[in-house]
């Protein structure tokens, strides 16, 4: 977790090192969100690069490693009794609106095959295809597959007449928003803690580049230019010390 206060005051300090504008708390907790967003969505590009690279013995310096701690704080696992919850839609089930990105699907076998099965998750194409598929490719018991498609999700072990509930369901949740509460006094806004302020959900590494992000958009938002660039700046020499994918 990263601590907004201490994100908002950076960000207000390198902002009017030279008088040059405020950033009200309106628009940094509008900022705050998309950087963390931002930061967020880079994670999962950035997996799919590192598990491409060789990785290395040390784990604390292992580029994977490193990434699949910080993804594990938005980790959840959705099991029978939750998913069976789930709102029903033809064939399937919706996916509620806390889950963000499903990457995988474990579906009950027979009692002749106990151990949950993976779902293979195939796009529309290669499910309807499988689905009505001859007898090598159609889903079975030891094969069943899944699609996710308009939030919704749909698994077979068997064709387009033998859907199942998936017995758990793994995924990432969005980051909670997050929100510098404030009071008000001799018009001055000063931080509010525990008056509704919610915290970065972030891994604590990643303070420094919330605050060059946030610097960045507010650079742009009292339109100065040297603050944006100030943010770019110290994000590009953050991104340099950081071992490359």
């Amino acid at each position: 977790m990263v601590n907004i206060d201490t994100v908002y005051q950076r960000v207000l300090a390198l902002a009017n090192k030279e008088q040059r504008g405020y950033i009200t708390p309106q628009d940094f907790n509008l900022f705050a969100n998309q950087a963390q967003m931002d930061i967020f969505e880079q994670y999962f590009y950035d997996v799919n690069l590192a598990r491409g690279s060789q990785g290395n013995d040390t784990v604390y310096a292992d580029i994977d490693d490193m990434l699949e701690e910080k993804l594990q704080i938005f980790e959840r696992i959705d099991t029978t009794g939750t998913v069976a919850a789930y709102d029903d839609v033809v064939g399937g089930k919706a996916l509620p609106g806390y889950i963000y990105r499903v990457y995988k699907v474990l579906v009950d076998q027979t009692p002749s095959e106990p151990s949950p099965k993976n779902a293979e998750i195939l796009n529309a194409k290669d499910f309807s295809d499988a689905m009505g598929g001859g007898y090598l490719t159609r889903p079975s018991i030891k094969r069943p597959v899944a699609n996710i498609i308009n939030n919704e999700i749909r698994c077979s072990r068997g064709g387009w007449l033998s859907p199942v509930t998936p017995s758990a369901i793994y995924y990432f949740i969005r980051p909670r928003r997050v929100n510098w509460a404030y009071i008000v006094m001799n018009n001055k806004a000063m931080y509010n803690e525990g008056g509704g302020d919610v915290h970065f959900q972030l891994h604590t590494s990643e303070e420094t580049q919330l605050v060059n992000k946030i610097l960045k958009l507010a650079g742009i938002s009292i339109k100065q230019m040297d603050v944006t660039q100030a943010g770019q700046g110290m994000d590009a020499a953050t991104l340099q010390q950081q071992p490359k994918i």
